[in-house]
C-alpha cells in the first residue's frame, strides 16, 4: 500500500510511475484522490503534534481538496482550529464530520464538546448521547463524562451525577468521572461518599491542584484535620503557584 501510494502521489510532482505492471488491478482516479487525502491527513496530524501548525493546516486543507467528504480530515482540521483559537471554523468542521458519519461515536463526542464550550448545553447533550449509542465506540464512558461536565456547567447536578455514574459503570477506572463524582457529592453535602470516590480517583488518576484542594475540603467537612493538612501539604509541594495553593490560608496548615 505504501509503495503504491507514494507512486500515486509522485504523479503530482513527476512525470509518473510505471504503468500497471503484471496483473495488478488498476487504481481509479477516485481511489488515488482518497489515498492522497488520507496521507495528507496523517501528515497534518504529525505536524499538529509537533506544533508546526502552519504546515499542518496546509496539509489538512490539501486533504480536503483531494476529498471534501473525508470525515477524518474535517475532524483533524477542527482540532487545529481549536488549537489556534478559531472556534467558529472548528465547529463548522466538527459539524461536517457528524454529517458525514451521523452515528459515529467519536464525531458526535467531538461535536458535543465544541457545542458545550459555546454554552449550547441541551444541543451538546444530544450529541453526547448519540456518541454513547454507537455500539462500536470504545470510549462511551468518556462521552458520558463529557456530558456530565457539560451538565455540571449548567448547574444540573442530578443529571450530571447520573452521567458520571454511568461512565464509572462502563469504566470503573475512568479517573475523570471518579473525580467529578467526588466533586458533585461534595456539593450535595454527601461527604462520606465524596471521600470514597476521591479515594478511588487517587488509585487511578494523578494529583491535580483541583483534586488536592477538593480532597482537603472533603476531609475538613468530615472533621479530619490531619487528613486535610496532608492534602494541603501535597498541594503546596506539588503545585505551589496554583490558584488553589495560593488560596490556602498560610496561617492555617489545613
Amino acid at each position: 500500500m505504501q509503495r503504491e501510494l507514494l507512486c500515486g502521489l509522485a504523479l503530482l510532482l513527476l512525470a509518473g510511475c510505471a504503468s500497471n505492471p503484471g496483473n495488478l488491478p488498476k487504481t481509479s482516479a477516485t481511489d488515488k484522490r482518497d489515498e492522497a487525502a488520507r496521507v495528507h491527513v496523517e501528515l497534518g496530524q504529525r505536524y499538529l503534534q509537533q506544533g508546526k501548525l502552519d504546515i499542518a493546516l496546509e496539509k489538512l486543507q490539501r486533504a480536503l481538496q483531494f476529498n471534501p467528504n473525508y470525515a477524518d480530515a474535517h475532524t483533524v482540521i477542527a482540532l487545529l482550529y481549536e488549537r489556534i483559537g478559531d472556534p467558529k471554523s472548528a465547529e463548522e468542521h466538527y459539524r461536517r464530520a457528524v454529517e458525514l458519519q451521523p452515528k459515529a461515536g467519536a464525531a458526535n463526542n467531538n461535536y458535543g464538546q465544541i457545542l458545550c464550550s459555546a454554552g449550547r448545553l441541551d444541543e451538546a447533550d444530544r450529541y453526547f448521547q448519540r456518541a454513547v449509542a454507537d455500539p462500536f465506540y470504545k470510549y462511551a464512558d468518556v462521552a458520558l463524562a463529557n456530558a456530565g461536565v457539560c451538565l455540571l456547567n449548567g448547574g444540573r447536578l442530578d443529571q450530571a451525577e447520573a452521567d458520571f455514574r454511568k461512565a464509572v459503570e462502563l469504566n470503573p477506572n475512568n479517573a475523570a468521572a471518579l473525580l467529578q463524582l467526588a466533586g458533585v457529592l461534595y456539593r450535595k453535602n454527601d461527604f462520606f461518599k465524596a471521600r470514597a470516590f476521591m479515594q478511588r480517583f487517587e488509585t487511578q488518576g494523578q494529583d491535580t491542584p483541583e483534586s488536592l484542594h477538593l480532597g482537603r475540603d472533603i476531609e475538613l467537612k468530615l472533621g479530619n484535620a490531619e487528613g486535610a493538612r496532608e492534602y494541603a501539604a501535597r498541594l503546596r509541594q506539588k503545585f505551589p503557584d496554583s490558584p488553589q495553593a495560593q488560596s490556602l490560608d498560610s496561617s492555617n496548615p489545613s
